[in-house]
């Protein structure tokens, strides 16, 4: 039997707290190699000014398998339609029954989110209270509110593209985070940043090295392809560097590839991934990262992360009885 999960369905049981718990499981199998999860796929329909990404997973503990289909389309926005949208399928891996199709559009904003949650948990300082905020969209939403879930957040300086976006996030965010949100702060505030996120669709890192303060950890998940970069590639060489998956992120991260491009950063620095932190139940402070005083979690997004959450979803749906079958 297969159900089915709205987004309206999904907000009503999906929280950033089971999220970001779920994602230590997830990147753990992930590393171990528990999990599979090939770098995804990218069909071009250049006639229609569209795309589709394929993004498959399969964990072994429970023969469970996911493929997330994201559709893009150029031509949406002016028609006031959503650029992208996403559905995730899970699968009986053993025999091939699909158990649920579930809408992907908040769920991926959470689940991404939620990585971040799990990376600023292990890396940034305990005491971090400042947050600068590179974006304004749903992913930045979920970014934030997850920084709040794990860090004792007083204040948040929000960096958009126009004014009006900035104040218009900082109007949807009150109420869903209990801090102080600043849109279009002084760029001088960045220095004051514990921790930094980005999320933003940006070809050019969207604050300068020169900017940042001291001991800072940033969460970069805006840039997915070699052509787009979020953060200076003299921070990334400065930083001790976490990905989600190290195949995926030396194959689609611009921000670690620009770096490793110009010479400031070598491959073999791009080993850690957050799964490891993870099973070794430990994470350098800040003062222990092997001379760096910056920690970067690059996240490109990752299949595992899909799975876990819709499987999770799937459960809970089932035990209180809401979906379609």
């Amino acid at each position: 039997m297969v159900r089915i999960l709205s987004d309206a369905d999904i907000r009503q049981i999906l929280t950033m707290d089971d999220a970001i718990r779920w994602m230590r499981t997830a990147f753990r199998d992930l590393s171990s190699g528990a999990a599979r999860v090939p770098v995804r796929s990218f069909t071009a329909m250049p006639e229609l000014g569209a795309g589709l990404l394929s993004m498959p997973a399969f964990r072994s503990s429970d023969s469970l398998l996911a493929i997330k289909l994201i559709t893009l389309h150029d031509r949406n926005p002016p028609l006031g339609l959503p650029r992208s949208r996403a559905t995730v399928l899970v699968i009986d891996a053993e025999h091939g029954q699909v158990h649920g199709i579930l809408d992907g559009d908040y769920l991926t904003a959470v689940r991404t989110g939620a990585g971040s949650g799990l990376a600023t948990d292990l890396l940034a300082s305990p005491d971090s209270k400042v947050v600068a905020m590179f974006g304004a969209g749903k992913q930045a939403e979920a970014q934030l509110e997850a920084v709040c879930a794990v860090r004792p957040i007083k204040t948040a300086y929000v960096y958009a593209r126009s004014a009006a976006s900035a104040e218009a996030f900082a109007a949807r965010m009150q109420g869903r985070v209990l801090v102080d949100i600043v849109p279009q702060a002084a760029r001088s505030r960045i220095a004051e940043a514990d921790v930094v996120c980005t999320a933003t669709t940006s070809n050019t890192p969207v604050f300068s090295d020169e900017e940042l303060g001291p001991r800072v950890h940033i969460n970069g998940v805006g840039s997915y392809t070699p052509t787009m970069a979020e953060v200076p590639p003299e921070t990334v060489a400065r930083s001790f560097v976490v990905v989600d998956q190290r195949e995926a992120c030396l194959a689609e991260a611009g921000d670690l590839i620009q770096a490793i491009d110009a010479g400031l950063l070598t491959r073999d620095k791009v080993e850690t991934e957050l799964g490891d932190l993870v099973a070794n139940d430990h994470a350098p402070a800040p003062a222990d990262f092997a001379g760096h005083d910056i920690s970067f979690f690059k996240s490109v997004g990752n299949a595992i992360q899909d799975l876990a959450v819709a499987s999770r979803l799937l459960k809970i749906a089932e035990d209180v009885g809401i979906g379609e079958l």
